[in-house]
């Protein structure tokens, strides 16, 4: 298995999408390479592109403020990533095609890293990771076996900032809820696999039923909609 840094050195040249054109840097990773906590955005933006490290704009200011004020960390204790590398041009979403030529770099990432908890920002990451169609939305509130651990998602930072006190204290919550899996056993049945580069289907749920934050499985509430 390689490095980070090997790996980060590999994606430095990639040319696998169209992204490749228009990047000024590519946004590998930032972070403890043995993290325990590993978060899991989108992509990069305008000021990620220009400095070529994840969650540095207005988005990344109020995710660091969330991790000290609710977890006590600063960001050098997780590792922080995103589902692509590259910058998608005037911050359009990443298509789909972007999103598979990507995928591999995060997989190994995650490989890695071997996180006890992901927690995944917003719609790409939690449908890409857990294997769904689902809204981050109807995915929130609940932890999922993932690995040899489990997958926490909430919401970007960005909505957040768009979407005002709700949306602050629904991501609050959840990074508590990965504070609680942190301290926790590791659930009996995680998932080994959860392949970041797996196509999702876009009418099923999760590939595995949510766990709460002590580590018990429980059945899942009916098919979520997102």
């Amino acid at each position: 298995m390689p490095s980070l840094e090997e790996l980060a050195a590999k994606a430095s040249a990639c040319t696998r999408c169209r992204l490749a054109e228009g990047r000024t840097n590519v946004v590998f990773g930032t972070g403890d390479p043995a993290a325990e906590l590993m978060l899991v955005g989108e992509g990069p933006g305008a000021e990620e592109d220009r400095r070529g490290l994840p969650f540095v704009g207005r988005s990344g200011q109020l995710l660091d403020r969330l991790l000290l004020e609710e977890l006590g960390w600063t960001r050098e204790r997780c590792y922080i990533a995103n589902v692509t590398k590259c910058r998608p041009p005037n911050n359009r979403d990443p298509l789909p095609d972007e999103v598979e030529a990507c995928s591999p770099y995060l997989e190994e990432q995650l490989a890695i890293v071997d996180p006890k908890v992901v927690v995944t920002l917003g719609n790409f990451a939690a449908r890409l990771l857990l294997r769904t169609g689902e809204g981050v939305t109807r995915l929130r509130g609940r932890a999922y076996p993932f690995r040899r651990g489990v997958l926490v998602p909430t919401f970007h930072p960005a909505a957040a900032l768009r979407g005002g006190g709700v949306i602050v204290a629904q991501m609050r919550a959840d990074l508590v809820r990965a504070k609680a899996a942190l301290a926790a056993p590791a659930p009996p049945q995680a998932s080994p696999a959860g392949k970041a580069g797996a196509r999702p289907d876009a009418g099923s749920g999760p590939s595995f039923d949510p766990i709460d934050a002590r580590g018990t499985s429980r059945p899942e509430p009916g098919r979520l909609r997102g």
